[in-house]
């Protein structure tokens, strides 16, 4: 039983790690997102895309799109 709380404490503590989304271009294709924009989690940060494509792209290629801090590299 303990175990199995442990468990739960360990994967709350993982996804209370991600940092919420802010960005307000989809950081693959650079369309216009918004909160009810699909959200995908890559290295720790929550971030808004446009459309179905764009979250497995994101994360097949991250640095492709986001500079090294995190930012998409599309940001203004």
């Amino acid at each position: 039983m303990k175990k199995i709380f442990l468990a739960l404490a360990m994967a709350a503590a993982a996804v209370a790690a991600v940092k919420p989304a802010t960005n307000t271009l989809c950081p693959v294709l650079g369309n216009p997102v918004n909160a009810k924009s699909k959200t995908v989690v890559v290295k720790d940060q929550e971030y808004r895309v446009c459309c179905m494509g764009c979250p497995e792209q994101l994360k097949a290629s991250p640095d492709k799109f986001l500079k090294p801090d995190g930012t998409p590299k599309n940001a203004k």
